[in-house]
């Protein structure tokens, strides 16, 4: 009897407020700060761990009381606990969205689906979006994958509960097992992981993912916390103690440290984060301890309570407000503050006026609810936040009904067959350097080359030094943008271009241009567009490159994006470091020229395309 009614009071751990703080600090300040926050996307593991450790403890609890599991009444729980601040966030967006960002309208009936539907993860990974890719990924809904994630594993989590309960009970058996499919979503990341390429797929795919929240179902069983006992030794405290301390020291390091493209990440480093963040929540559980205490404080209650919601709106917040800023790279801390104020002050109004309340609400006394709502006075809170919500919903229902399905503009068809053209252009020219450099012949047969129209402004001497010059153009999409422009006034020109390239995966690939007697004497970079690099990555690269060959780096244009001003001055400094190394300044010529981008402000147009080629060739053939 007294188990019993100790269950039905069971105690709230306002420790895990204090954790569910420092993993959403952790995600935000990785997204507004990436070149600090390294490793910030580890507070998502840190999130599941908690879930899974409440979620399965509840569980254990409900079964000890009844010997059953009413799994209705758990979606339904879920769902009140979810679906309110998730469906407002879709509803204001959306409404947002038709009014003042249309070009975010393209597929959002799909992003909407799969996010209220929870299966957002798999859309993207089906789609082919990236995480990862910082310049062309706008989707204000990116960061509903992990609360898909979630969601699946609500939904399948209480029947296998039920299953493991019944039919193999003893709670270290039911713990091994879910340890070991814990280990198999671990092993399975790390066998679909592919060095230097995307790892989306891992990322995002609840497969992959899963072995964050099964630690914390895990945890549950041999670690109820209606078990756990407040007067404990105080040797057992102290260590206790120092374990929940050392666990919380390693997450925050990762956050420091932890790279998202370091390829120990996806094999086995999320998973180590994971046992830490699993260690911290058992150790924040056991009232013996002081860790929850110590993490017990009312700015982490105030940020714990509202996590969810802050989560839910740092995305669009971000997205819909530096969209509106031309110059988001010249006062990167002072704009970052202002979203956090943003993220905050919403989160706060949809804690407050949705999520508490409808959290709350009976929903089997709707009706009366209504008739209640209608006999009140009309300037009150409740009719007010209803008024806005039937305004914004009539706005989103619109936005949903004129929303393209796979729509691309002009403009990106242009700029993607450009850069589609070019590639394989370039990938021509260097099978035929190849196989010049092998002693084979091509069976291509070259065409005369067409007069060009385009006026590069060279003069006669500075176009006949071009046309002897060899070159290796290195880069991503701003290079491959321009190439064919490039490679008239360079006709022996290698191209090697790829969208969405940065720094730190670039090394392996010179190394194999190295090989293949591809790297010409002057190399000409072009990275940064996509994110900055540090200056080891820096240093790895032109190592790679060699000291005997003069390395021509253009900086870069990219004003919608905070690290511009960063890569810049990162080269500037580097200039000093490497006699071989010339920065070309691309953005200082550029800048003050909007007329020569597409709308994205980074990639040159065609007229922008023939500045750059020439502004280019002008530096290289000085």
């Amino acid at each position: 009897m007294n188990n019993k009614k100790r269950l039905e009071n069971r105690r709230y751990i306002t420790g895990f407020d204090g954790i569910r703080t420092i993993a959403v600090v952790g995600v935000i300040l990785y997204h507004l700060f990436p070149n600090i926050m390294h490793g910030g996307y580890l507070g998502v593991p840190i999130f599941f761990a908690v879930s899974g450790y409440l979620i399965t403890d509840l569980l254990r609890q409900e079964w000890l009381q009844t010997e059953a599991i009413d799994v209705k009444s758990f979606y339904i729980r879920r769902m009140k606990r979810l679906y309110p601040g998730l469906v407002a966030m879709l509803v204001a967006a959306s409404a947002y969205i038709v009014f003042f960002q249309q070009d975010l309208l393209n597929n959002l009936r799909s992003v909407v689906a799969s996010s209220v539907l929870y299966y957002n993860n798999w859309w993207q990974i089906f789609k082919g979006f990236s995480y990862f890719d910082r310049f062309t990924t706008q989707s204000p809904f990116t960061h509903i994958w992990s609360l898909a994630v979630e969601a699946q594993n609500y939904l399948i989590w209480p029947l296998l509960f039920i299953v493991l309960k019944k039919y193999v009970k003893h709670s270290g058996k039911i713990f091994g097992l879910i340890m070991a499919a814990a280990v198999g979503s671990g092993i399975l990341m790390a066998v679909l992981y592919t060095p230097g390429a995307d790892p989306t797929r891992v990322y995002y795919g609840t497969d992959t993912r899963l072995f964050s929240i099964l630690m914390g179902s895990g945890l549950a069983f041999v670690w109820p916390s209606f078990r756990l006992k407040e007067e404990i030794p105080i040797k057992a405290k102290n260590l206790l103690n120092g374990v929940g301390i050392t666990s919380l020291v390693v997450l925050l390091l990762s956050f420091l440290f932890l790279a998202d493209h370091l390829a120990f990440v996806y094999y086995g480093g999320m998973f180590i984060v994971s046992i830490f963040a699993t260690i911290l929540v058992a150790v924040t559980a056991h009232p013996g301890a002081d860790l929850n205490r110590w993490l017990t404080n009312p700015v982490f209650t105030w940020f714990g309570k509202r996590s969810y919601g802050i989560y839910l709106y740092q995305f669009p917040v971000m997205i819909f407000y530096e969209a509106k800023i031309k110059n988001l790279s010249d006062h990167v801390l002072l704009h970052s503050l202002i979203e956090i104020a943003l993220i905050l002050g919403i989160s706060e109004l949809s804690y407050r006026f949705i999520e508490k309340p409808l959290g709350k609400f009976y929903y089997q006394y709707t009706w009366f609810a209504i008739k209640d709502f209608f006999r009140k006075p009309w300037f009150t809170v409740a009719k007010v936040t209803a008024l806005i919500s039937v305004v914004l919903s009539c706005f989103a229902l619109f936005a949903l009904a004129v929303a393209p399905s796979n729509e691309v503009t002009a403009e990106q068809q242009q700029l993607q067959k450009n850069i589609e053209a070019n590639k394989k252009k370039a990938e021509q020219r260097k099978a035929e350097e190849k196989a010049k450099n092998e002693g084979r012949t091509t069976d291509s047969t070259k065409a005369a080359t067409p007069e060009s129209e385009a006026n590069f402004d060279l003069t006669a001497e500075e176009a006949k030094k071009a046309k002897e010059m060899d070159v290796t153009a290195f880069g991503d999409s701003v290079i491959l943008d321009a190439a064919a422009g490039l490679q008239e006034i360079f006709p022996k020109m290698i191209v090697d271009g790829e969208v969405g390239r940065q720094l730190y995966t670039s090394t392996p690939v010179i190394e194999k241009l190295e090989k293949e007697q591809l790297l010409k004497d002057n190399v000409l970079v072009g990275l940064g567009t996509n994110g900055s690099f540090t200056e080891a990555q820096f240093d790895e690269f032109m190592t790679a490159i060699g000291s005997k060959r003069k390395v021509f780096w253009i900086n870069v244009r990219v004003p919608t994006r905070r690290w511009q001003n960063e890569v810049n001055g990162m080269l500037e400094t580097m200039k000093k470091k490497y006699k071989n190394l010339v920065v070309i300044d691309w953005y200082g010529y550029s800048n003050e020229h909007e007329e020569w981008f597409y709308d994205d402000r980074v990639h040159p147009n065609v007229d922008g395309q023939v500045k750059y080629s020439s502004f280019i060739a002008k530096q290289l053939v000085k």
